[in-house]
């Protein structure tokens, strides 16, 4: 064919060029392979996990001199793979490499009979790093594209030839994955991860023979419904997160240790090991549980919880094309089944534990930390990462033209300017980022209405607006039992907190229309608070609203929550009344005994027919 590239042996330039264009040609497959991903659950991100864990390695590859010898480029691209696994598959992938790194050795160039040895090592990294190996997956295809290349080496002097015959034999065991694995034949799709494989394959050969790069965009996925989605999650995997752990450390454990330590706590557990960084892959409830566990080991380099549960929500059609899609930050305080219900996308903050970053409820709750707050610890917050961001819109668009991002009011957090500036980096069309002036429950139902808005048909330029003309309708007043948590993020100044710490008197806070922390009112004792906080809300509800909506959050307050509930509900007969506790990221800052309320009126609503509620 022209333009073929006939290759005799394998070097260090030759691997790097040949990364490249495999990550390309799964690049241009992502979506595809999201389609179809159906095992070991059917949360749609096979492709994703797989084309960035690759991406890491091709981008650890291109920064090498083009002189880079054979044994440097396959530990960078290894130590990457390590570094840069995300999900099942790029664990899987991850340890592939590590395999071909380990039998190359310290060769500066390979030919067919050392590369053949290379992908054993590889699939045989792949079985031992599976705690439930199944057949008719990427394993599979692994282990026969390996044997295939040791009788292909046998009778060719050329790669060129090599790869060409055992990529068709990785595309023969692909077709055949539907007849191991019943999941594959009732989904009617072939194994998202094989497929995987099986285009890093073709990568290599389209650069071999000369063909053009892939786009580099994604082609669209197949119109219609997903694989992923129509799939059912089966009983003995429906963990919620998938939860990976990086970990550095002289002396990790052995896999089998880790595997005996971990196994009680959920399935699809996969561990990668390389010198002293280890990688561990699992579906669990308890990620905060896995992240405690393995710190014990060594120093935590990265964590990550996705939830798969909402995943596979988004992909089974509930969502409509066209829709817009509602994004929120995690101080929302919005329960998950109504964050599940909506089809909202939270965006974690970060918690700070000496010095440590966990995901706002997702590693960590305000529980975990009330206790040793009263013991005199303290903890300190940080806005989500420009890529969780840019991930939360990406999982938005992903079956909405539009979505609108409402933020932690941006007079007390810089959240709201970093969502703003994520949005434009991510080049991504539709993204409104809505300042809302509020925080906690205040948040939380504002974004609670724009769903509602956005599961009528409303546009993202229409929930804006009247999300806007809500905004300036509603408040929030909150009391807290010290003023050292506010005066330490600076909040409160440090002589109104020494006078009323020394008087008794207990602060009434309230927001202003900016969106900023204003004392309201005192009251000597807590006995007291409850009745005045009472008759501040009443002024601003009289005359009474037709349609109110009304929060409660609560540091470690449940008590003063539910005496606060029982009475509004009398008093104003609510849309709704949320009571919810406050998140870690907020607790930090309020500290346990904190109460708030939030009311939201929603009179004369600007388009009709986003609430369904009666009118009071």
């Amino acid at each position: 064919m022209s333009g073929a590239v006939g290759i005799a042996y394998l070097d260090g330039r030759r691997l790097c060029r040949c990364v490249l264009a495999a990550a390309e040609w799964v690049e241009a497959g992502r979506e595809e392979l999201n389609r179809i991903n159906v095992f070991p659950v059917p949360d749609g991100d096979t492709g994703t996990n797989f084309a960035l864990t690759l991406r890491a390695v091709a981008e650890a590859v291109r920064t090498l001199e083009g002189s880079a010898p054979l044994p440097v480029v396959v530990r960078a691209m290894a130590d990457a793979g390590i570094f840069g696994a995300r999900g099942n598959s790029g664990m899987l992938l991850s340890q592939f490499l590590v395999g071909f790194r380990e039998a190359l050795g310290g060769r500066d160039t390979a030919g067919p009979a050392d590369v053949a040895r290379a992908m054993r090592a590889g699939a045989d990294h792949v079985l031992a790093a599976l705690e439930e190996p199944v057949e008719g997956t990427i394993l599979t295809v692994c282990r026969e594209v390996a044997t295939a290349a040791e009788r292909a080496a046998a009778r060719t002097a050329g790669l060129d030839d090599l790869m060409r015959g055992i990529l068709d034999q990785a595309k023969d065991t692909l077709r055949r994955t539907p007849e191991l694995l019943a999941t594959l034949r009732e989904a009617g799709v072939v194994d998202a991860g094989g497929q995987a494989f099986v285009r890093v394959l073709e990568g290599v050969v389209r650069f071999i023979d000369g063909r053009h790069a892939a786009p580099s965009l994604s082609a669209p996925a197949v119109p219609g419904a997903s694989a992923a989605g129509r799939t059912q999650v089966a009983g003995d995997r429906d963990y919620r997160f998938c939860t990976e752990v990086l970990v550095r450390g002289t002396s990790l454990p052995a896999s089998t240790a880790v595997r005996a330590t971990l196994r009680p706590l959920g399935g699809s557990l996969v561990v990668s090991a390389s010198g002293d960084l280890l990688k561990i892959h699992v579906h669990t409830d308890t990620p905060e549980r896995v992240f405690q566990i393995v710190a014990a080991w060594g120093v935590l380099q990265a964590t990550k919880a996705e939830d798969m549960r909402e995943q596979h929500r988004r992909l089974d059609g509930g969502r409509q094309a066209g829709r817009v899609t509602i994004v929120v930050d995690s101080s929302c305080d919005l329960p998950d089944h109504l964050v599940d219900q909506h089809g909202i996308v939270l965006v974690p903050l970060q918690v700070l534990v000496n010095g440590t970053p966990r995901l706002d409820r997702v590693e960590i709750e305000g529980r975990d930390i009330y206790a040793r707050m009263r013991r005199g610890e303290t903890f300190s917050t940080s806005q989500p990462t420009p890529g969780a961001f840019i991930q939360a819109y990406q999982d938005a668009l992903s079956n909405s033209r539009e979505t609108v991002a409402l933020m932690v009011s941006g007079a007390l957090s810089g959240t709201y300017a970093s969502a703003q500036a994520a949005a434009r980096a991510s080049g991504l069309p539709g993204i409104t980022v809505v300042d809302s002036r509020s925080v906690t429950l205040g948040l939380g139902m504002l974004a609670l209405a724009a769903a509602e808005m956005a599961e009528t048909g409303w546009a993202a330029a229409e929930i804006a607006r009247e999300v806007a003309r809500i905004r300036a309708r509603s408040g929030g007043l909150f009391t807290v039992d010290t003023l050292d948590n506010l005066i330490r993020s600076g909040r409160v100044g440090r002589a109104r907190g020494f006078i009323a710490g020394l008087l008794d008197l207990r602060p009434i806070l309230q927001l202003d229309p900016e969106g900023r922390v204003a004392p309201l009112d005192r009251v000597r004792g807590r006995s007291a608070l409850l009745a005045r906080v009472l008759r501040h809300l009443d002024r601003r509800l009289t005359p009474r609203p037709r349609r109110v909506r009304l929060g409660i959050a609560h540091a470690d307050a449940p008590e003063v929550a539910e005496r606060l509930r029982q009475e509004l509900v009398r008093r104003y007969q609510p849309v709704d009344c949320l009571v919810a506790p406050v998140t870690a990221a907020l607790g930090v800052h309020v500290g346990p005994g904190a109460w708030a309320v939030f009311y939201q009126v929603e009179d004369g609503a600007g388009r009709s027919g986003w609430n369904s509620a009666p009118d009071n």
